[in-house]
């Protein structure tokens, strides 16, 4: 048997109305993926406006592109770097005090590559209090980054990564503890 794409339906998966979709992908252009718009705070008041859950005193750098607000949750002095894209098809939970560095990628859908029609397949996000996800690694669907774990440069996590370990490679292994002084 061979993929058919022609076969391919996500009709299911409703993630809010039309409307509110393509306000969202107007205003994030505008106003998130914008390198000239540099205030978090107005981010911060546009993410709430469309629904995201955000914390005290979140930083968030130009050209972020977010999927769908109304997905996000985001806890106290987070910063969300220059570049990175959360990809929040699913839910995605932010602790506090979580570093995403610049170009990290938060993508929580997938395809199933073994059924001909390669449905989407749709899951969570969770990192976990004080966790850094470094420059352009990627956390997939249906991982949960453990308390001050550290996903290193360039790393992809697809499976949970626990408490205070340190991660490193495609697929991320443990490569060691993190003590925090």
């Amino acid at each position: 048997m061979k993929t058919d794409l022609a076969t391919y339906n996500n009709s299911w998966y409703r993630p809010g109305s039309f409307f509110k979709r393509i306000c969202w992908y107007v205003i994030n252009e505008l106003v998130l993926r914008n390198p000239f718009v540099t205030f978090s705070s107005v981010k911060v008041m546009v993410l709430k406006a469309f629904g995201a859950r955000l914390g005290k005193n979140v930083v968030i750098k130009p050209r972020v592109n977010i999927k769908y607000p109304w997905k996000l949750q985001v806890g106290n002095n987070c910063w969300i770097g220059e570049n990175v894209w959360i990809d929040n098809l699913g839910l995605v939970i932010i602790g506090d005090n979580v570093c995403l560095s610049q170009g990290a990628m938060l993508i929580c859908g997938n395809h199933d590559y073994k059924k001909r029609t390669f449905d989407l397949i749709v899951g969570s996000i969770t990192i976990n209090e004080g966790a850094w996800i470094g420059a352009k690694a990627i956390v997939g669907p249906n991982t949960t980054v453990g308390s001050h774990a550290v996903l290193s440069l360039g790393s992809v996590a697809s499976k949970n990564l626990e408490a205070y370990g340190i991660y490193r490679g495609n697929p991320a292994v443990k490569v060691k503890q993190r003590i925090i002084e």
